[in-house]
């Protein structure tokens, strides 16, 4: 063997010896940052009445941007209990902790959803009921005075099964709903909202509430038209609410014009020991 060519051997042999050491480092790099990706809780957001799982857009690339796993569940809008049952799925899904976080009747829902699940390590009310057993929506709504979104509502749509869906007037809805969002982001919310039954706003809360055993946070706007701001400091300061954030001029989709407030804190509940 040349010279040259003993050297072109121990350069091979260096390369690959080189190879050996570095190919377990980054596997074992890999493993590391997965297990710390596991490690945060999955959040579960679920919208209200007249949104859409849309409305958690901006939130979610926020938590997205604090590496935060994030499922916008689909409401079904029928009945606290019905509704409780299908959000229960998606969390009994979940591999690992979760922070479910609810919008406006989306409170109600998580109320009941994380009953019992001990996975669910925190809870977050965003501009949302948080019922003790046997209050409605429609009551809590009713408790304080400021609410103006019975006029804005649309003649009910009768359904087969007898019942009604209730959706706010097309015209209305940017004031009532949105009024902090863009004009014509509000008109594209109108057109896709999601309509609730009737009757799930006057369904009583059946059982104890979650907020009762698991530690809760509350975000709201005191431009809030559809709840009365002191009807949601009511609700956060009785279920103890470990931090309470009041977004000053916020519209009821506080989540929507407000995305990083209302990340920042569900970043803050989800990392709380």
């Amino acid at each position: 063997m040349t010279k040259f060519s003993r050297r072109i051997g121990m350069a091979l042999i260096a390369g690959a010896a080189g190879l050996v050491v570095l190919v377990p480092l980054q596997s074992l790099a890999q493993p590391a940052a997965s297990a710390q990706q596991q490690a945060k809780p999955t959040v579960v957001l679920v919208h209200g009445a007249f949104a859409d799982s849309s409305s958690w857009d901006g939130v979610v690339r926020g938590l997205q941007a604090r590496h935060y796993p994030a499922i916008a569940a689909a409401n079904p809008l029928r009945g606290p209990k019905f509704d409780a049952a299908a959000v229960a799925s998606v969390v009994d899904s979940i591999k690992g902790p979760v922070v479910l976080v609810g919008h406006s009747y989306g409170g109600s829902v998580i109320s009941a959803a994380a009953s019992g699940k001990t996975n669910v390590k925190a809870l977050v009310f965003v501009a949302a009921f948080a019922p003790d057993a046997g209050e409605t929506a429609l009551g809590l709504t009713g408790k304080f005075p400021g609410s103006t979104l019975g006029p804005t509502l649309a003649p009910p749509v009768p359904l087969p099964d007898g019942g009604k869906d209730l959706y706010i007037q097309q015209d209305k809805f940017p004031a009532q709903f949105a009024a902090d969002v863009p004009v014509g982001k509000a008109r594209l919310m109108a057109v896709g909202q999601r309509p609730i039954a009737e009757a799930a706003l006057n369904e009583p809360s059946s059982e104890a509430p979650a907020w009762k055993s698991v530690p809760s946070w509350s975000v709201y706007g005191s431009g809030d038209k559809n709840i009365p701001p002191a009807a949601l400091a009511f609700m956060a300061e009785r279920a103890k609410s470990v931090k309470t954030v009041v977004v000053k001029g916020a519209s009821h989709v506080v989540m929507t014009s407000h995305p990083d407030a209302v990340a920042k804190l569900i970043a803050e509940a989800a990392s709380a020991r």
